[in-house]
């Protein structure tokens, strides 16, 4: 059975990347799939510095995590028309734990213009690790939302969508029966 991980990258508790990244898991578990939810903001993660960052706990924890996980979402805002340092330093931190996943993305923003922004992100895991990215991917400005859900019903169904994705393309290339 194909394990999933749904990963929120943001620092704040309001997150609406994380509103989407929390529906996104409760469809997952609804579909009674294998499924993980790991907040970032969660976790005592250290800035990768390229030596002692990866001995820390946290840093050993998301590693593993990501490791374990067949699929993974990750949700993540969009700050200066790139996603969040957070997310990146997801990757610097774990690196070859990311090789031959299944990844789709779950993107907050300010506006529609930086609607492109998560590419450079999803090339270098493509590129570094071989993932395969789900080519449809969410990307929500702030009226999808209120103070505690994404209430834009476009938006739950793509949310939705790319959930269902995930599962998909994970099992057909994984070669899980269902």
């Amino acid at each position: 059975m194909s394990r999933y991980l749904v990963v929120s990258t943001s620092g704040n508790p309001s997150s609406n990347s994380r509103k989407m990244g929390r529906l996104a898991f409760h469809h997952l578990t609804k579909s009674k799939v294998d499924c993980e939810w790991l907040d970032l903001g969660e976790l005592d993660l250290p800035l990768c510095d390229a030596e002692a960052c990866y001995g820390k706990q946290g840093a050993q924890q998301l590693a593993r995590s990501i490791k374990a996980a067949d699929g993974i979402l990750v949700a993540a805002p969009v700050y200066n028309y790139d996603v969040s340092a957070a997310a990146k330093n997801m990757i610097e931190l774990t690196g070859s734990a990311w090789t031959d996943k299944i990844v789709g993305f779950l993107c907050a923003a300010g506006g529609m213009s930086s609607y492109m922004s998560v590419m450079a992100y999803a090339n270098s895991l493509m590129l570094d690790f071989r993932c395969v990215i789900i080519p449809r991917f969410v990307f929500a400005t702030g009226n999808a939302f209120d103070d505690d859900a994404v209430i834009d019903p476009k938006i739950v169904h793509r949310v939705e969508q790319v959930a269902a994705e995930l599962v998909r393309f994970t099992e057909a290339l994984r070669g899980v029966a269902r």
